[in-house]
Formats: C-alpha cells, sequence, structure tokens
C-alpha cells in the first residue's frame, strides 16, 4: 500500500505517554506487578497517581528460564536456579517496601514446561513469592491495555504486537463503534475479557498466542550458519504460524485509521538504534512512531553488522544481541503482512498491564483520566 503522504510524516502524532515516572516515594498503597517470562524477570512496584502510576522501584534481569526448553520440554536446574535466584532480589525489594498488593505471574516458558508445578513449589519453598502461571490470552489481555494511552483518536482498527522471549501475541481491534475520544478508555475496559464486547466498545476481532518468540525462534534455527538465511528463514517460519489469525487475511484498509503497536525489547532496541541513542531514554522511545522504511533500514544494518557487530553495537546491547535477529524477523514479517507505513512503539507491556488491572479493580486508579493521542 503506498503511503498517502510523504516518507516519514506521522499520522498518529507522537505523543510523550508517561505511564509512569521515578520520583519520591509519597504516601498511598505500594502495588507490585512481577513478569517471569522465558528470557526475563522484570518486576516494577508502584503507587497510583491520578489517571497513572509512579514507580517507586523496578528490578530486571536477563535469567534465560526458557533456555533448553524447545529440545527437553522441561526447565533445566541452571536456568531455575538463576531464576530463584533473582526472585530472592525480588521478595527483599518487596519486604523493604512492605508491598502487600501484588500479582507475580509466569508466561510461556512456564506454560510449556513439563517441570513447571515443581519449579513454582521451588519457587515458593525458596522465596515464599506467591508466582502464578496465566495463560495467554489474559498474558495478551494484559499486554493490550498497558498500551491504551498509546491509542490514537483517529484508530478504527488496532493491532496490537507483544513480541516476547517464548511467544507472540496479536490482538486485532475493532474500534469504530467507540466515540474517538473515548478509544483510550475502550481498550482498558478489555481487561474484563475480550469476548462479549460492551455495546459501543472495543471489539476483539481475534486474538493469537504463536508459541514463538525471540529465544524460541533462534532456538529452532540455531543450526543455520549463514546470518542473512537464518533470518529469512525464522521470517518464513513465523509468518506460516499467522495463518489461523482471521485477520492475517485483511490486506485491505484505509491506512490513516489503522494503527499498529509494537510492545518488546526488539520494538524498542529497533527504535532506539534508529535515533541513535547510545543510552537507552525511555522518554524518547515510548509512544515514537516508526515508519516501514525506516525500520527495514535498521534492520538492514544489523544484518550488514553481523553477528560480532551486533555484539559491539551499544545500542543493541550484550543483553539483547543474541536475540535481536529473530526479533527483527518476527517484526518485519508482521510489517510485510499488513501493509502500513508506521508502527508506534510501547516501551511497556505485561507489567504495566498487571499494575493497571490491579489499580483500577482496586478503584485507586480512573481510567476516565486517559486521553491517548489526538
Amino acid at each position: 500500500m503506498a503511503p498517502k503522504r510523504p516518507a516519514g510524516a506521522d499520522a498518529f502524532p507522537r505523543k510523550t505517554v508517561e505511564p509512569f515516572v521515578t520520583r519520591p516515594a509519597e504516601d498511598g498503597p505500594l502495588y507490585a506487578a512481577l513478569d517471569l517470562g522465558t528470557n526475563s524477570c522484570r518486576m516494577l512496584i508502584a503507587r497510583p497517581a491520578g489517571s497513572q502510576f509512579q514507580v517507586v522501584d523496578s528490578f530486571s534481569k536477563p535469567v534465560q528460564l526458557g533456555q533448553g526448553l524447545e529440545a527437553s520440554g522441561r526447565l533445566s536446574r541452571p536456568s531455575m536456579a538463576r531464576t530463584v535466584h533473582a526472585l530472592q532480589v525480588c521478595r527483599r525489594k518487596l519486604e523493604a517496601h512492605k508491598v502487600t498488593r501484588m500479582r507475580l505471574v509466569a508466561t510461556e516458558a512456564c506454560r510449556r514446561a513439563r517441570n513447571s508445578r515443581d519449579f513454582l513449589r521451588m519457587i515458593r519453598r525458596e522465596t515464599g513469592l506467591p508466582v502464578e502461571i496465566i495463560d495467554a490470552e489474559e498474558e495478551a489481555r494484559l499486554a493490550v491495555i498497558s498500551c491504551a494511552p498509546l491509542v490514537s483518536h483517529r484508530t478504527d482498527q488496532l493491532l496490537v504486537v507483544d513480541i516476547g522471549g517464548g511467544s507472540t501475541e496479536l490482538v486485532w481491534i475493532d474500534l469504530e463503534d467507540v466515540e474517538p475520544t473515548e478509544r483510550p478508555r475502550a481498550i482498558m475496559r478489555l481487561a474484563d475479557g475480550f469476548r462479549n464486547p460492551v455495546p459501543g466498545g472495543a471489539r476483539v476481532v481475534d486474538w493469537i498466542s504463536v508459541p514463538l518468540g525471540v529465544a524460541t525462534l533462534r532456538d529452532q534455527f540455531e543450526d543455520v550458519e549463514e546470518d542473512e538465511g537464518r533470518f529469512a528463514l525464522m521470517s518464513w517460519h513465523f509468518e506460516e504460524m499467522l495463518a489461523d489469525f482471521s485477520p492475517y487475511s485483511l490486506t485491505q484498509r484505509s491506512d490513516e485509521k489503522f494503527q499498529v503497536i509494537g510492545t518488546s525489547g526488539t520494538v524498542t532496541t529497533v527504535a532506539a538504534s534508529h535515533l541513535g541513542l547510545r543510552r537507552y531514554d525511555r522518554t524518547k522511545v515510548d509512544g515514537l512512531t516508526m515508519t516501514s522504511a525506516q525500520i527495514d533500514r535498521v534492520i538492514r544494518d544489523y544484518l550488514t553488522l553481523g553477528p560480532e557487530g551486533r555484539r559491539a553495537d551499544p545500542r543493541i546491547g550484550r543483553e539483547r544481541h543474541a536475540l535481536i535477529m529473530s526479533g527483527a524477523a518476527i517484526l518485519q514479517t508482521l510489517m510485510r503482512v499488513w501493509p502500513t507505513t508506521r508502527l508506534s512503539v510501547a516501551d511497556r507491556g505485561l507489567r504495566e498491564g498487571l499494575l493497571y488491572a490491579q489499580m483500577v479493580k482496586d478503584g485507586v486508579l480512573a481510567p476516565e483520566g486517559l486521553n491517548g493521542v489526538a
């Protein structure tokens, strides 16, 4: 589909949307959200502040919980030990802040592993933390509501993409029946579920959890030596997995009213590379709109760098260099399947969705304050 305006122009104007800011602690209840994924363990501790929240403390550690899972179907002892160590750090932070309201969840690696229940018992015994495994639909739902502030008032059709370590969630939402200024709030209300839409509300056309993320897709093609060949195979294989997603066959739409929001380390890394950031800056990345041409240019640069060049590139970082090409293959596939000229970049995801959901449920955060992007 040809662009309807000059390359680089934003149909969805960039707006700095702060779902949270780090500030000194003030009065009010503290909430915690922990995301134990296939590759990383990440936690936020925050308190409600109007229609958003303020981060008090955070934690992020690459634990590679899913390492070896593709081959064995089990979580390995070294992976579990690394993860328990990270969770002990999280427990100390929770105790130091006296957090009582929390949701601590595990996703795809624990959903798939045959020994995941044994692992949860190990976590409880070693840390005392109540980690639970959530299903793919809830993971998708939480990723969607975290992106509510980035939804444009102009958006009729919305695709939210969450590229994880072990899976990729895609949710297609029809907003045509929603008043433009109400669209961000309509997204937030999907926290109650994707089924049985409210008249005049957001309608989930379809959603899918593809059992391929940056770690699992890379593992399936690690025996392919040639860099560009591996990238092409990963892209082709991921597209095959989209066949059961009903919007897969949709290619004609108004580009002005179709918005793709991408949330993942892959998307934010590509955005940081596009901006030339040598030190990551969330305020410059979250809410950024990238054109498909800009995304393609960054991915071509990654391929030109090769494995050694990517390892040394400060924009990619040592923790992500081994995963960036599998993530880029997923991202480029999505931009090719649904021809559009823009992607909205979201530096937010499951943790933010967990916090929003807890706070709205407790009545301490009002979704009515969400304004979205005009």
